[in-house]
């Protein structure tokens, strides 16, 4: 069985399109999953950025410099792209009306106990930090480089995170609304 290196080495010389299917299907979870943490919990919507985070890594495959797993790459890959998307429903939601419901709209009520309901409500740096660390098992290094960040800051950003879902469960408040 060929590792991850020789895979690359396939795709990069020879475009080798079953190489880059093993790649896919070895990492696919694991983007998927940053993706659905990032995002809340619309699997669809993570699918469909996980599609486009393996079409633009194809593309970029010979960029990718081997140091490490090729997760975190992958990662970056995928929260510039869910980041893209951020910006593009950012402009189109300027131009609804302010009595349609927007995107992220909540219209529930209750408890926010649900682990994916209250990561929705973190500021995106300290959701993007605890999926990488948490579900994804990086080290801080990996995340900080991941986030384009130096350690310190990301570290800041997974004790936020932390201490602000720990806020949101105790208070069970639906209103509770993250902090920067």
């Amino acid at each position: 069985m060929l590792d991850d290196a020789q895979l690359i080495a396939r795709v990069v010389r020879n475009d080798d399109r079953a190489a880059f299917g093993e790649l896919v299907r070895r990492h696919q979870g694991a983007v998927r999953g940053f993706l659905r943490r990032m995002q809340g919990a619309s699997g669809d919507f993570a699918d469909d950025l996980a599609q486009e985070t393996f079409l633009k890594a194809h593309r970029a495959l010979a960029e990718f410099r081997g140091e490490g797993s090729l997760v975190p790459w992958l990662c970056a890959i995928a929260a510039n792209e869910l980041r893209a998307e951020w910006r593009r429903r950012k402009r189109r939601a300027e131009f609804l009306s302010e009595s349609e419901p927007g995107p992220h709209s909540d219209a529930r009520n209750g408890e926010d106990r649900d682990l994916p309901d209250a990561l929705a409500k973190l500021p995106e740096t300290q959701r993007a930090a605890l999926a990488l660390c948490f579900e994804q098992g990086l080290t801080h290094e990996e995340a900080a480089a991941v986030m384009k960040c130096p350690v310190g800051t990301l570290k800041s950003h997974v004790a936020r995170g932390k201490q602000r879902l720990r806020e949101l469960f105790e208070s069970g408040d639906a209103d509770v609304r993250a902090r920067s």
